[in-house]
């Protein structure tokens, strides 16, 4: 299977058979926080998990965070989820977020597969 990589940070709603159709811009950025949303997470705690995940290699302001959050409600990949905490604003992953991330995963491994690869045709 070929993959085009033009495409590679690419995820829509749009369905062909059971694969999703690429055409909607998914940053790194909105994947670190996808990724962080499958529980429920408030933007805060959604900041720490991935800088704690990723021992400080990838930090995400409050300002590109919630920026980000707004793009993602209004994609409804994720949504406002009624937590027991009123005093902050709690969000999930719909199923459709699930599917964009489910798929953004398979592009990442393959791509990854791609570098090590590379990297080990490289060093022989």
């Amino acid at each position: 299977m070929l993959l085009d990589i033009s495409r590679i940070d690419t995820i829509s709603l749009e369905r062909r058979g059971d694969r999703l159709k690429t055409t909607e811009p998914l940053t790194d950025s909105m994947f670190y926080i996808m990724a962080a949303l499958t529980k429920p997470r408030h933007g805060y705690a959604i900041m720490i998990l991935i800088e704690e995940t990723t021992t400080g290699a990838i930090t995400i302001g409050p300002a590109s965070m919630y920026t980000i959050i707004k793009k993602l409600l209004k994609q409804e990949w994720i949504y406002l989820y009624d937590g027991s905490d009123s005093r902050r604003k709690t969000y999930l992953l719909t199923k459709r977020g699930i599917e964009v991330l489910e798929e953004a995963v398979k592009i990442r491994k393959t791509v990854i597969q791609l570098a090590e690869k590379g990297l080990q045709e490289a060093g022989e």
